[in-house]
C-alpha cells in the first residue's frame, strides 16, 4: 500500500452547516494548499498554528478560510496534515475539493487517514479499530470503553503477553541450533507456569468480550408477557414516547418493535414483544414464536402481569421464565387497579409495582434494570474485548497454548513446541496489526467513514 501521494475528503459530516473541515494528508498537503492560500507563507509556518485567509482559484476568491497546519510527524497521520475549516456550503466545500484535485491531491478512500496512522507507526491495529468505535459511540459506557482502548489499554495487555511469549520462543530456537547436543535452554516448568498465567489472562479477556459487546451495541431488554399486560405502553413510558400502538384489542403487537434509550450511561435496546399465548391467528402465532426467540436471545427480561391474571397462573409464568437463565425483571402493572388482597399476594413474590398509563414507578423500575444488568458498576479502566475479530483471535491464541502444554506434559521435540508458540505469537499479532494483509486491512478501514 503506497502513502507517497496527498489524499483529500471532507472531515465533518455532508450537509449544509456553519462550518465545515476539508483534510489533507500527505508529503505535498502543505504545498498543495499554498498553492491557492492567500495569506501568509504556509512552507515558513510552525506546526499546530493556524492561519486566516482566502482560498482562490485564480483570482476568483472561494471562501475566507482558517487553515490548520500539522507538520509531519506531529500530525493524526504522522504525514504533512492541513484541515481547512470553511463554511459549510456545498458549494463551496466541491469547488475547494475540485481545486485541490486539480492540484494534485487524490480523494481519500474509507478509512485512510486512519490506515495511514497505522502504517506509518502512529497506532496499532486495535487502537485504529477503536477510533471507529469511538466515533460510532452512543451512550457514556461505550464512549469510555472506545477511549481506553484507543489509548492502548488493550494492545498494552497483549504486548506484555506477547514479550514473555517471545523470550521462550527465542530460547527454544536456540535449541534447535544445538539439537545434536541435546540441550534444553528453555525451562518446561517454567514456560508451563508462563503459559497457565497467560491463559488466565486471556480467559479473562475472552469471558468479557460478553460485557464490552453489550456497552458498545447495547444491552437487548426484552418486555415480554401475556396479550394486553400493558407491554407496549410501557415501552412507550420508559421511552417517554408514543413509540408502540396501545389498544385494549388483545394481540395488537404482532411484532417486535425496538427501540434505545440510555438508562445510568449504559445503552439499553427495549424489545416489545406480542404477547405470548396460545391463538389460531397465524400471523399472531408467528409473533409469539419470535417472542420466545428474542427471549432467549435477551440479556434481561421484563416480564408484565396485570392484576387480571390469577396469582396460580402468575407463578406458573414466573417459573417458566426462571427455566431460561436469564436475569429477569418481575413487574405489576396497573398497580392502580390492585386489591389490598392481590398486593398481599403478589408481595410474596417480591414484584416492581408500576403504572405504565399514568407513569408510576417508571423510575424506580429503571433503577431495577440498572441493577439486574450490573454493569454500571464495571470500570472503564478494565480491558475489555468488544471486537468480534479480537475475541476469535484471542480464542485461536488460547488454543495454540494449549497445545504448547500438551507438548510440554507429553514431551514433543523443541521445534513442535517452537511452532505452537509461533501460532500463538501469530494470533496475538494479528490483533495488534503486527501481522497484517492487505485483505484484512481493507476489510477493516473499509468500514470506516471517508475523512476519518
Amino acid at each position: 500500500m503506497t502513502t507517497t501521494d496527498t489524499i483529500i475528503a471532507l472531515a465533518t459530516p455532508s450537509g449544509s452547516g456553519a462550518i465545515a473541515v476539508i483534510r489533507l494528508s500527505g508529503p505535498d498537503a502543505i504545498s498543495i494548499t499554498n498553492q491557492v492560500f492567500k495569506g501568509k507563507d504556509l512552507a515558513k509556518q510552525p506546526s499546530h498554528t493556524i492561519h486566516f485567509g482566502t482560498i482562490r482559484d485564480g483570482e476568483t476568491i472561494l471562501d475566507e478560510v482558517l487553515v490548520s497546519l500539522f507538520v509531519a510527524p506531529n500530525s493524526y497521520t504522522k504525514e504533512n496534515v492541513v484541515e481547512i475549516s470553511t463554511h459549510g456550503s456545498k458549494y463551496i466545500i466541491e469547488s475547494i475539493i475540485r481545486l485541490m484535485l486539480k492540484h494534485g491531491a487524490r480523494a481519500a478512500k474509507a478509512g485512510e487517514f486512519t490506515l495511514r496512522a497505522f502504517l506509518n507507526g502512529g497506532m496499532d491495529l486495535s487502537q485504529a479499530e477503536a477510533v471507529a468505535d469511538l466515533i460510532a459511540s452512543n451512550s457514556a459506557a461505550s464512549h469510555q470503553v472506545a477511549l481506553q482502548q484507543m489509548r492502548g489499554g488493550f494492545s498494552n495487555e497483549l504486548q506484555n503477553l506477547r514479550e514473555q511469549l517471545i523470550n521462550f520462543a527465542s530460547l527454544i530456537e536456540l535449541e534447535l541450533d544445538f539439537s545434536e547436543e541435546d540441550v534444553e535452554f528453555a525451562n518446561r516448568e517454567q514456560l508451563k507456569h508462563l503459559i497457565l498465567q497467560i491463559n488466565k489472562v486471556l480467559s479473562k479477556l475472552i469471558k468479557s468480550f460478553e460485557q464490552g459487546n453489550v456497552m458498545k451495541n447495547g444491552v437487548p431488554v426484552v418486555i415480554a408477557g401475556k396479550p394486553n399486560v400493558g407491554k407496549s405502553t410501557l415501552l412507550n413510558a420508559l421511552l417517554n414516547e408514543d413509540r408502540a400502538i396501545v389498544s385494549e384489542i388483545a394481540g395488537t403487537t404482532r411484532d417486535t418493535i425496538e427501540d434505545e434509550m440510555t438508562i445510568g450511561g449504559i445503552l439499553f435496546r427495549f424489545i416489545d414483544t406480542a404477547g405470548i399465548r396460545e391463538t389460531e391467528d397465524i400471523i399472531e402465532a408467528k409473533g409469539v414464536e419470535r417472542t420466545l426467540a428474542k427471549m432467549k436471545q435477551a440479556k434481561l427480561i421484563i416480564y408484565l402481569v396485570d392484576p387480571t391474571q390469577a396469582l396460580q397462573e402468575i407463578e406458573t409464568q414466573i417459573s417458566e421464565l426462571q427455566h431460561l437463565e436469564i436475569p429477569s425483571v418481575f413487574v405489576v402493572n396497573k398497580s392502580d387497579l390492585l386489591s389490598p388482597q392481590q398486593t398481599s399476594e403478589l408481595s410474596l413474590l417480591d414484584p416492581n409495582y408500576i403504572s405504565a398509563k399514568h407513569k408510576e414507578g417508571i423510575e424506580e423500575l429503571k433503577e431495577e434494570i440498572l441493577q439486574k444488568v450490573n454493569l454500571h458498576n464495571i470500570s472503564t479502566d478494565d480491558v475489555l474485548v468488544t471486537n468480534v475479530r479480537h475475541v476469535e483471535a484471542l480464542q485461536r491464541t488460547q488454543d495454540s497454548l494449549e497445545r504448547v502444554l500438551f507438548g510440554i506434559d507429553n514431551p514433543v521435540t523443541s521445534d513442535f513446541l517452537a511452532m505452537d508458540i509461533k501460532q500463538a505469537l501469530y494470533y496475538l499479532g494479528e490483533i495488534t496489526g503486527t501481522v497484517t494483509t492487505d485483505d484484512l486491512l481493507d476489510n477493516i478501514f473499509s468500514k470506516f467513514c471517508i475523512g476519518k
